[in-house]
């Protein structure tokens, strides 16, 4: 899918979330590019999700499960996973959205005013390894000017 493509289907989603959650569009539609290679990955296209997020005990939704990689006991190995199924990309995002506002190690985050802060946030939280994750989430977002999904006015239309 192209990157515009994959914007426009999710984009309507990322905003209704950001109105209830605080988490800017621009930061969500950028963290699901990156995390599903713009929708392209077998658990987005399958699952509707777009996170990565796996079916832990918590979880009572659907469930659809694929093989994954994991470092265990020094060695990568290919193990089955059980992921969290959605039936739309509202759910998907809504439940990323409780993810982050429900744990205490992200509450500063929602003190970000545009979603390039709340990436540097998010990073700063320790929400992934990767030391250059922000950058990249940063990176997406300027590329694709996501930040106008932010601008949203009071009709709720996008400028």
């Amino acid at each position: 899918m192209k990157p515009q493509d994959f914007i426009a289907l999710i984009s309507p989603a990322a905003q209704t979330s950001a109105k209830t959650s605080g988490i800017p569009a621009s930061f969500t539609v950028a963290e699901a590019a990156l995390e599903s290679d713009w929708g392209a990955s077998q658990l987005a296209r399958n699952a509707m999700n777009l996170f990565g997020v796996k079916a832990d005990a918590s979880w009572h939704g659907d469930v659809l499960t694929l093989n994954t990689r994991e470092y265990l006991h020094g060695t990568w190995v290919i193990v089955p996973a059980r992921w969290r199924k959605y039936s739309d990309w509202q759910g998907c995002m809504d439940d990323h959205a409780a993810f982050l506002r429900h744990n205490r190690r992200y509450a500063s985050c929602f003190l970000a005013a545009t979603g390039e802060a709340f990436a540097r946030a998010v990073a700063a939280a320790g929400y992934a390894t990767d030391p250059l994750y922000a950058d990249k989430l940063i990176s997406v977002m300027r590329a694709h000017q996501l930040s106008r999904l932010d601008l949203v006015n009071a009709a709720g239309a996008t400028p």
